[in-house]
């Protein structure tokens, strides 16, 4: 891992698996220790497909950021719960369809944050920039994030795997109902989600597993409850659909099996 600054490194637990560098590890990326490796392994042992979930959330990133920047001329991103930079980051994607694009990142992960820089490259036209912000704390995440961003336009708003860390599920439906209602008319909202279903019981294992080993800790909510988060605004179709399912590149016809990762789009009227 690169060098990190003498707090930052401080804040980094390299003794208890972290979310972050498993995510990392099964998108086959470097930035992991074999603490992360041993707990990756152990929960793809309890549900096989867990590695699949990863590559449907970033997949379902970039099709989403190439679709508002492409179809619906969004030209701001405020990307939250950012995590460790990797291929076609929302940057990469948003200003190879239009190079003007604004970019925001946040999180207040340490391993994130040693990794930052990765995420500030830009095109000349456009612009990034990245907060080291907890996702609760949406007064400061906004008021630094319009040094960038012009709030009076639209925004999409990526929230992707950050609100299965709120574990109240008032508060995590108030936090995402705060940034919307601060953003202007014709936003999106881009949010991704664990689920749990009863025809999916290997993933409640699995997540068991993590909660009792790794951090932070994550909560799990059914379809209709993810759905909930975009209550107010249009849902685009297909709707709140298994990541891989949201607008496949191949139009569906070789549609795999569903992951318990469920994601969907929706517009601010």
């Amino acid at each position: 891992m690169p060098a990190a600054s003498n707090e930052t490194r401080k804040r980094i637990n390299t003794d208890q698996p972290h979310t972050a560098r498993i995510w990392n590890y099964w998108l086959g990326g470097k930035d992991n220790y074999e603490v992360d490796q041993a707990a990756g392994d152990q929960i793809r042992t309890l549900h096989p497909g867990i590695g699949d979930y990863a590559r449907a959330d970033r997949l379902f990133l970039g099709r989403a950021v190439r679709y508002l920047a492409g179809e619906c001329g969004i030209r701001q991103f405020l990307d939250i719960g950012t995590g460790l930079p990797t291929a076609d980051n929302t940057h990469e994607v948003a200003q190879r369809v239009a190079p003007e694009s604004r970019i925001v990142y946040v999180d207040n992960d340490p391993i994130v944050l040693a990794h930052a820089q990765a995420l500030l490259t830009s095109t000349q036209e456009g612009r990034t920039a990245y907060l080291d912000e907890d996702l609760r704390n949406v007064d400061t995440i906004l008021e630094q994030a319009a040094k960038t961003l012009d709030l009076s336009k639209p925004v999409a708003l990526i929230l992707l795997g950050v609100v299965i860390f709120i574990e109240d599920d008032a508060e995590a439906y108030t936090i995402v109902r705060r940034l919307m209602n601060r953003l202007a008319a014709g936003s999106y909202l881009v949010l991704s989600h664990t689920i749990t279903r009863p025809d999916m019981p290997d993933v409640d294992s699995a997540v068991a597993f993590w909660n009792q080993h790794g951090t932070p800790k994550l909560t799990q909510r059914t379809p209709e409850k993810v759905t909930g988060f975009f209550d107010g605004l249009e849902l685009l179709e297909p709707g709140v659909v298994s990541c891989n399912r949201w607008r496949p590149d191949d139009g569906g016809a070789d549609m795999a099996a569903e992951v318990a990762m469920f994601g969907g789009v929706g517009r601010k009227a």
